[in-house]
């Protein structure tokens, strides 16, 4: 299929569509060996995946293009890491949306647009509604996933800065190859802690999970990009909390509730005015998050 602007739309959702899958099956491999080891598992086939079709020079780099990409790195493990232990608390669907929070404020915070902080706050009540806090008794809401995909949300709003400053510094996809190496390496102690745990069905799980969640949606993007028009890629990134959903239902039957829907649709809205008039990224990976 030849890539232009009609058909570019469709490799961004696909790529969409396949990271919130991906997230689907990563909670289904954390109730066993855990978030830590879910995580390596992605991560360590993802690296050995893109290491092996970038081939990433390792010289001529400066202290500070090393600093950034390392920063990335570590962020990156941090970021995936604290979500997937959200999705042990949380149906899918309201775990992204409550992270989705992050990369809406951060959109938000370098917008001079009024409407734009108008937006967020109609987000912040969206989340509180997915969240449960005003038609759940205390007991039983679940402040630790809750406060696990805020942090993931905090974090992915810094992927993007450092996403962004990595693909200034780093040609095609070197500096991501480069920065899942670092996130591996971080995550590694505490997911090796789970290893005896691990079967051949959890590892090939893992590697199902890498294609879906980075390597595939990355492909996609990398392509779409080149022809996609900005507010076009804002829209589309706007469908993620409603394809968490779509992915929590299919492989976890996960449904959400009418008030979690509402608020859904608070984020979904909030996230078109504001994701849909701002710049697309400057490398591709900018706008994934974690799934």
């Amino acid at each position: 299929m030849s890539v232009d602007r009609r058909t570019a739309p469709l490799l961004v959702l696909g790529g969409i569509v396949s990271v919130q899958f991906g997230g689907a099956f990563a909670a289904t491999l954390v109730p066993r060996i855990g978030a830590p080891g879910s995580v390596l598992l992605r991560l360590f086939f993802a690296m050995a995946i893109l290491y092996a079709v970038a081939r990433p020079s390792w010289r001529r780099r400066s202290r500070r293009d090393w600093g950034t990409v390392v920063l990335f790195g570590l962020v990156l493990g941090a970021m995936n890491t604290t979500f997937y232990a959200s999705l042990a608390h949380l149906p899918l669907g309201v775990a992204v949306t409550i992270e989705f929070l992050g990369p809406l404020g951060l959109a938000a915070a370098l917008s001079r647009r009024a409407r734009d902080v108008v937006a967020v706050a109609a987000a912040a009540l969206g989340v509180v509604l997915v969240s449960g806090v005003l038609h759940t008794s205390w007991d039983r809401l679940d402040l630790v996933g809750v406060g696990l995909a805020a942090l993931a949300g905090i974090l992915w709003a810094a992927y993007i800065v450092l996403s962004q400053r990595t693909g200034r510094a780093f040609g095609g996809l070197d500096g991501l190859a480069l920065a899942l190496i670092v996130s591996s390496i971080a995550v590694t102690p505490l997911g090796l802690a789970s290893v005896a745990e691990w079967t051949p069905g959890d590892v090939a799980l893992g590697l199902g999970i890498a294609i879906l969640s980075s390597v595939l949606p990355y492909s996609l993007e990398l392509v779409a990009l080149r022809h996609l028009a900005q507010h076009v890629f804002g829209i589309l990134l706007s469908l993620e909390p409603v394809l968490g959903a779509l992915a929590g239902f299919v492989v976890l039957r996960q449904v959400l509730d009418h008030w979690q829907v509402a608020g859904m649709a608070l984020v979904v809205l909030a996230s078109v005015i504001v994701l849909g008039a701002q710049a697309r990224p400057e490398s591709p990976d900018a706008a994934l998050g974690p799934g």
